[in-house]
Order: structure tokens, then sequence, then C-alpha cells
């Protein structure tokens, strides 16, 4: 038995300014470290063997604020490549525990091609707030030059299988900080939803989703509230 807990970012300045984002690599917005910071204190006695996020900062962050509040142990980002991972290296634990912090472009949010920087509203004015909502919330429709949620699942469905659910299958819970549409192509995986009902899912920002491996599958919790579990995924 454990726990995998599926967190978007907090709010980002981008966010803030309602401008789509994508792979744009901007931090959090005050809001958003309190987002963080509040979910890390709904999280604190999940003792997470392992996190993993994407390689974009806000997500990153958010993953590290979290940490921060943990009974885990110190967060410790494992670099994968080139001298970082060569000096990374800790040799002399003296009893401290850490916990290894994965980055993965594959976790990457959706990319959203020339739609990145246009702030939402007046994407809207110009292409029709019908065409935006498909760009935003449809499976296989791309914005221009950029990512449909089909593509976002083809990166990330197989890093939750290769990297992820084998922590799981080790008793180890685990913490995954990345994107609304990242997430939201993970999801539709685990809850085996239809082209139709993830065009009604949004996941908030900051608010912890849980799940418990048992026997192989995943099952809901919901998220995580400072008055327990809301267990409705809100496809509205």
């Amino acid at each position: 038995m454990a726990y995998l807990v599926l967190l978007r970012h907090g709010e980002s300045l981008w966010n803030k300014l309602n401008l789509f984002t994508g792979w744009v690599d901007v931090p959090l917005s005050e809001r958003g470290i309190e987002e963080a910071l509040k979910a890390g204190e709904l999280l604190r006695d999940y003792r997470f063997g392992v996190v993993f996020t994407s390689e974009l900062v806000r997500a990153i962050q958010t993953a590290m604020l979290v940490m921060s509040k943990s009974s885990s142990g110190v967060a410790k980002i494992e670099h994968e490549n080139g001298k970082m991972k060569e000096w990374g290296r800790v040799h002399g634990r003296q009893g401290a525990r850490y916990v290894p912090v994965y980055t993965s472009w594959q976790l990457n949010e959706r990319y959203y091609g020339k739609l990145q920087g246009w702030n939402k509203e007046h994407a809207q004015e110009v292409f029709g707030a019908e065409q935006v909502h498909l760009w935003r919330r449809s499976y296989n429709i791309s914005p221009p030059e950029g990512e449909s949620l089909k593509d976002t699942a083809a990166r990330t469905v197989p890093y939750l299988k290769e990297r992820i659910l084998p922590e799981l299958e080790k008793g180890r819970n685990v913490l995954v900080s990345a994107h609304g549409n990242s997430l939201r192509s993970i999801v539709m995986y685990i809850e085996k939803l239809t082209e139709e009902e993830v065009l009604k899912l949004n996941i908030p920002t900051g608010i912890p989703l849980v799940y418990e491996h048992v026997d192989g599958k995943l099952v809901r919790h919901g998220y995580l509230t400072g008055e327990g579990f809301d267990k409705g995924l809100h496809l509205d």
C-alpha cells in the first residue's frame, strides 16, 4: 500500500495575469507560494519516498515548498546528467534522511505554441470563446503550432508507467508536482475518462489529489482539503 499525490503547482505570475504559459518558465506568485505552503501543511505527515516534478520552475518551487513542511526528510534534486550528477552525489549521510526529487520534461505543461504569452480573454476576442475553450480543454485539438492533450499524454503516461508506478509498487509514497494539462492527461489515464469527460476536467492549483495504490490499482481518495477529502473530480 502506498499513496500517489498529484499536485498542480500554485498560482504562477502568468496565471495571475491570465496569460497562456505553456513552457514559458515563470515562477510562482505570492499567492502561489502560499498555496504550496498550505498544501505542504496538509501533506506534512505523508512520508514521501520520492518526488517527481516537471522541469519548469513553478512546479519545482511548489514541490520544494511542500517538502519544506514535510516529515519525510530534506528534499534533494537528483540531477541525472552532466557535472551536476557527478559532483552532486552524497557520500556521507551522517544519519540525515533525504528524499530524491527527479525533474523531467515529460511532466511539463502542454506546449501552447503560438498562444504562449497571449492574454486568454484577448485570445477569446480574436479567435472566439468556443475555439479557445477547445484548445484549452479538448483531447485531440492543438493550439497553433502547439500540443493537444493527446500529444501531452503521449509523453506523460509512459513516464507514469516507467518511472512513477514502479515506486508505488515498491511501497513508496510519491508526490508529483506538475501542471494543469500534464496532470489532466495522467488523471484521464488513471480514471479512464472519455474524450468528452476530459473536456470538463479542470484541476485546481495547490490542492493535492490523493490516490492509494492497492493491489496494483489506483483508488481515488480525492482532493485533500482542511476539512478532509473531497471525493469528486468535479467534471463540470
